[in-house]
């Protein structure tokens, strides 16, 4: 007897369907058929897994962003789309090797920290006493400590919490007022830091990296159990490490208390020096009207805190999604089928800005560019981005979507075009007709967005399938549209101009 073959767990747990997610008719076989594949038949599960944890986070110029193009290419074979990766510039290249931290005096305590991207490492283990930086009231009196107290030493830049408790328990369990008392006695705290400490910590890196310090220390906790934002250093010799609030907080009172806390760090990286870096481009070409196109838009580069789960590899792993729907169902489309998943967006857009700048010719073609960039949550708002007569194609399309999709959507019309944030702005700013999609919020932040815990864990299929069955459902409605969708833009009342287009950068800054 032959027997299917057994499923990932981790798949057979994401799998129910709501029973109302079933029941979809309409006198259109390829939309119930989009349905089907969304809903019935998803590879999302599948290939979330494969990316966010086998491939693994994505930052820009590192072999992880490199690993990840070459994974959506063969993706997009996989589905019988043509592919390639499209150089659009170059970036500081780096590979992130192991981080251990160690507190060894006054005792033995394995800290929970990390590098910053970027850094440079250690070389080996090494072992250094930390400082924090005391009080200063001139720049001489700063000079002289930089001068005698720095060198070889971990050096803690960072604003000690009072408490690592998130601030709701003041609320569910204190006494009444205990919330604003903690928070006054925390901002005065951190105003008299920045006053008369560190006022700057990117300054304060450079000084330190130029004063010898062995590594640099800080703390970038944004307010919830376990959860850190991390983003880059541009030290040239220092390691900068971000500590988990509590070990931080440690650290730092044991230094300021002088119980002289040394440290052993083993901050294993690797300078690359400058190296390419790509977009993934895939394309359906268009039976009828091929000089036209229908994208498909979503950043593909990561921090590399967590593994870049809800930013963006949500976006990223549903527009490979509805491309696969897409060319099963409907696999003739009368305008072309694009999907770009963007690198260098966190530096920048700088992806998106570089192939809109070198495609004047497809920018010019769009029918409709769709973009999702904030998260696992279902679609909910959707913007005409100041495109005063899209909002009758929008509204022709919703009709034909599922009222258990629509009925979460809000239409903001003629709306605001965006200047940045994400990168349907790098095509609204040429008149392109370029809209984002944008999702509940699921604690997209501060809890997942650039911290430690964006994993695969937090991403809710549930609310990507709604999302993959909407969008496949958008493509083919705006790709058999009998129209083009106006680029009639709106005045604005405050005698505002309609934004720029920016290059995006195609090298490093100096």
């Amino acid at each position: 007897m032959l027997r299917r073959a057994a499923l990932p767990l981790f798949v057979l747990f994401w799998m129910a369907v709501p029973a109302a997610a079933q029941n979809f008719s309409t006198d259109d076989p390829v939309l119930e058929r989009m349905w089907v594949e969304a809903m019935e038949n998803s590879h999302l599960e599948v290939m979330a897994q494969a990316l966010m944890d086998s491939v693994g986070p994505r930052l820009t110029g590192s072999p992880g962003i490199d690993r990840a193009h070459d994974w959506a290419v063969r993706t997009l074979e996989g589905f019988g789309v043509e592919a390639r990766n499209e150089q659009y510039g170059t970036w500081n290249g780096w590979d992130r090797g192991i981080t251990h931290i160690d507190l060894i005096e006054p005792r033995i305590s394995t800290l929970h920290g990390t590098m910053l991207a970027w850094s440079p490492g250690t070389d080996g283990p090494v072992e250094g006493e930390v400082v924090v930086v005391p009080e200063w009231s001139s720049e001489a009196e700063l000079d002289a400590w930089l001068e005698s107290e720095v060198e070889g030493r971990f050096v803690a830049i960072g604003f000690p919490q009072p408490t690592c408790r998130p601030d709701y328990h003041y609320d569910d369990f204190g006494t009444q007022g205990a919330l604003s008392r903690m928070q006054e006695a925390r901002s005065e705290a951190l105003q008299a830091f920045r006053e008369s400490r560190v006022p700057n910590q990117g300054q304060f890196r450079t000084r330190l990296d130029e004063a010898g310090a062995l590594g640099i220390l800080e703390s970038n906790w944004v307010g919830r159990p376990g959860t850190n934002r991390l983003f880059g250093t541009s030290t040239e010799n220092a390691v900068t490490l971000d500590l988990s609030c509590e070990d931080y907080g440690l650290v730092y009172r044991l230094a300021e208390n002088g119980q002289n806390p040394v440290l052993r760090v083993n901050a294993q990286a690797e300078d690359l020096g400058e190296v390419p870096v790509y977009n993934t481009i895939g394309i359906i070409e268009g039976s009828e009207l091929p000089d036209e196109y229908v994208m498909l838009s979503a950043h593909f580069d990561s921090w590399d805190g967590g593994t870049g789960a809800t930013d963006n590899g949500t976006g990223s792993t549903l527009m490979l999604e509805v491309m696969r729907i897409v060319s099963e169902v409907y696999p003739n489309p009368k305008r072309s089928i694009v999907i770009g998943l963007w690198g260098g967006e966190e530096q920048g857009l700088n992806g998106s800005r570089r192939f809109a700048a070198d495609n004047p010719d497809i920018v010019d073609g769009i029918q409709a560019l769709f973009n999702q960039d904030n998260g696992t949550g279902r679609v909910a708002n959707i913007s005409t981005q100041g495109l005063v007569d899209a909002g009758e194609h929008w509204a022709r399309w919703l009709s034909r979507v599922p009222s258990e999709i629509t009925t979460h959507i809000s239409l903001n019309m003629p709306g605001n075009p965006s200047t940045g944030g994400t990168d349907h702005a790098s095509f609204i700013c040429a008149g392109a007709p370029a809209f984002s999609l944008s999702s509940v919020s699921w604690g997209y932040n501060p809890y997942t967005w650039h911290t430690i815990l964006d994993t695969y864990d937090k991403i809710v299929f549930e609310e990507v399938r709604n999302n993959a069955a909407l969008i496949s459902m958008l493509v083919y409605l705006a790709s058999e549209d009998p129209e083009p969708v106006s680029r009639t833009q709106r005045t604005f009342p405050d005698g505002r101009d309609w934004p720029s287009c920016q290059p995006g950068q195609a090298s490093p800054p100096s």
